[in-house]
């Protein structure tokens, strides 16, 4: 992923996390997207790539959220 503008290039790389809640799916996210961000620098976009419950003796106990994350690439 690319862009362009001002004469100059930017490249972006996106890799996958997942995170989890007990609450909720926007929770999930939202621990995916904070615990990324404590590692990896200008982050720009994540993308809900797909949702998920964890169940146990039939009952929903984990909210699981898989997000493809972009943040500018320094190579």
């Amino acid at each position: 992923m690319a862009k362009k503008g001002g004469g100059s290039s930017t490249v972006y790389r996106v890799t996958e996390v997942i995170g989890t809640s007990e609450v909720s799916w926007e929770d999930a996210a939202r621990n995916a997207v904070q615990t990324a961000a404590s590692s990896l620098r200008d982050l720009r976009i994540a993308e809900m790539e797909k949702l998920d419950v964890k169940i146990e003796n039939g009952k929903v106990v984990q909210f699981r959220a898989r997000l493809a994350l972009s943040f500018k690439y320094e190579g």
